[in-house]
């Protein structure tokens, strides 16, 4: 099965977002995937701002894109686009770091007023990053995620079905990419 990396975008450790896509690493990893997950807010704030390519967890985080099959990407939308520590890491990253992976882009907001910021602000980026193949993003409101005092999350009956929807497009795609060359 293919390796997929799991990416929030989120700068909170509480957030809807976050929870939401460790949520789908389960799915993903109950379909037989390997998933890792990577919390961009976990990333020292110098390196990313302070634009460290050498840095060690930089490295190590263009290490894991570059292992990547496949990239969820997920981010809460400020301002009708993605968060700035999303734009800080995909900044660090090699121009073409998404070539040949397959995307899943999703994220979170408050209104429905933000549901374009996918097509219009993350899409983009992420195809100028050589993305071998964006599948349909997901938008899901905020008042869809409900987040319990135990860690579970529970998302309303519509947003779950889109989701699913989104989470199968993104699987069928994987399924379907070749297998990078083996080195001789």
């Amino acid at each position: 099965m293919a390796t997929v990396l799991s990416v929030s975008g989120s700068p909170s450790a509480s957030s809807r977002t976050g929870r939401l896509l460790r949520h789908l690493d389960a799915r993903l990893a109950a379909r037989g995937h390997e998933v890792i997950p990577l919390d961009v807010r976990t990333l020292p704030a110098e390196a990313l701002l302070g634009a460290d390519f050498r840095h060690p967890a930089i490295v190590e985080a263009t290490a894991l894109f570059a292992r990547a099959d496949g990239i969820v990407i997920g981010t809460p939308v400020y301002k009708a686009a993605y968060s700035g520590v999303l734009k800080a890491l995909l900044d660090l990253l090699p121009q073409y770091a998404l070539a040949g992976k397959t995307v899943l882009p999703l994220a979170t907001g408050g209104t429905t007023a933000h549901v374009l910021a996918i097509d219009y602000a993350l899409r983009p980026v992420l195809s100028s990053m050589g993305a071998g193949h964006i599948v349909q993003g997901w938008f899901t409101l905020d008042k869809d995620l409900t987040l319990h005092a135990d860690g579970t999350l529970t998302i309303a009956p519509a947003a779950g079905e889109g989701l699913a929807q989104v989470l199968d497009q993104f699987t069928t795609a994987l399924d379907r990419a070749p297998l990078p060359a083996l080195a001789g």
